[in-house]
C-alpha cells in the first residue's frame, strides 16, 4: 500500500442554504486496490471559521477533546465520507452516482442505538486521476422521508 502526505482543498457548499465551508489542509493518502484510495485528514473542525471569507485554518493548540478525523473512502464509482469527533457529531455519507445512499449521524455517547438517518441522492459524481486522485465532486441531494433538505456539493482537489 503505497502511503503520500499531499496537500488538499476541500469546499462543502449548500446550492440552496447559506453553507459554504472551504478549508487547506495536509492530508494522507492512501492507494488502495482496484483504483480506490483512502485520504485521511486529522483534527479538522468546520465550525471553526477563522475570517470572513468561511475558511477554516487550523488553530495552534486546540484542545484534545475537540480533534477529529474526516476520512474519505474514494473510488471512481462510490465514495464514503466519515467524521468521527469524539465529543461531537459524527456522520458517514455514502455516495453513489444515481442512487439513494445513506447518511448516518450520531453522537458518541454510551448508547451508540441512538442515530439519525438520512438518505441523500447522488446527482453526480465526477473523480479525476489514475495513479493518485486529482479532483472528487460530489454533487447530492440530502432527504428525510419525502422531505428535501437540500442539494450539496462537496469539491476535493488534491496536489
Amino acid at each position: 500500500m503505497l502511503t503520500e502526505h499531499r496537500s488538499v482543498s476541500l469546499s462543502y457548499l449548500s446550492i440552496n442554504l447559506e453553507i459554504l465551508v472551504h478549508l487547506e489542509a495536509i492530508a494522507t493518502l492512501y492507494k488502495r486496490e482496484n483504483g480506490a484510495f483512502h485520504l485521511v485528514l486529522n483534527n479538522v473542525e468546520f465550525s471553526k471559521i477563522t475570517d470572513d471569507y468561511n475558511y477554516y485554518f487550523p488553530l495552534e493548540n486546540e484542545e484534545e477533546n475537540r480533534k477529529n478525523l474526516i476520512w474519505l473512502e474514494i473510488s471512481p464509482f462510490r465514495v464514503i465520507m466519515t467524521q468521527q469527533n469524539k465529543n461531537g457529531l459524527n456522520y458517514r455519507h455514502y455516495w453513489e452516482r444515481g442512487i439513494y445512499g445513506k447518511s448516518r449521524y450520531w453522537l458518541n455517547e454510551n448508547n451508540h442505538n441512538q442515530s439519525i438517518y438520512l438518505h441523500n441522492f447522488t446527482r453526480s459524481l465526477d473523480f479525476q486521476g489514475k495513479s493518485h486522485p486529482q479532483s472528487l465532486r460530489v454533487d447530492y441531494e440530502l432527504w428525510s422521508n419525502h422531505l428535501n433538505l437540500g442539494h450539496y456539493v462537496l469539491h476535493l482537489e488534491i496536489n
